[in-house]
């Protein structure tokens, strides 16, 4: 059970933040004709577990209003996208693989290959992979997509759309 503390903290940190900062700076992205909005939210808005509630619920909160906004906005050469990473090599998985070592009496290694096991790519994901689907997103090259998620997984979402 979450309190409500909790989910406060959450909705702060995964949706008020992000959305306080598209008002401030899409009037001016309007006025000069460009901007590129690039929230890195989750694959979980799409593929949730039960272990990561508060952190669904504001991301997928974030992703419906990306979605309408980029609606209004995107006449004015403004785009909002998001990003949903799954499995990249970075400090977070390596706290995750971490844990199972704790709590499974495994090897980091051990924890590692099974964690690359349920990624269709049979590998983790580059942060410079992340980098660069970003930068296209945030380039001119861009301008015809907006209001969409880009999943950054392996291949592993199971979803068609």
């Amino acid at each position: 059970e979450n309190s409500a503390q909790q989910w406060h903290e959450a909705f702060e940190a995964n949706f008020h933040s992000a959305v306080g900062l598209m008002q401030l700076v899409i009037p001016g992205m309007k006025e000069r004709g460009f901007g590129r909005i690039i929230n890195i939210t989750s694959a979980m808005v799409t593929t949730p577990h039960p272990f990561m509630t508060l952190s669904i619920a504001a991301r997928t909160a974030l992703t419906g209003v990306t979605k309408a906004v980029s609606k209004d906005v995107v006449s004015s050469n403004v785009t909002i996208n998001n990003l949903l990473p799954e499995r990249i090599d970075t400090g977070r998985q390596r706290q995750m693989a971490e844990l199972q070592v704790q709590f499974r009496g495994i090897t980091l290694e051990e924890a590692y290959d099974e964690m690359r096991q349920t990624i269709a790519a049979k590998r983790l994901g580059r942060p410079e992979e992340v980098g660069a689907a970003c930068a296209f997103l945030a380039s001119a090259h861009a301008g015809y997509i907006s209001g969409q998620n880009l999943h950054l997984d392996g291949g592993s979402y199971e979803g068609l759309i």
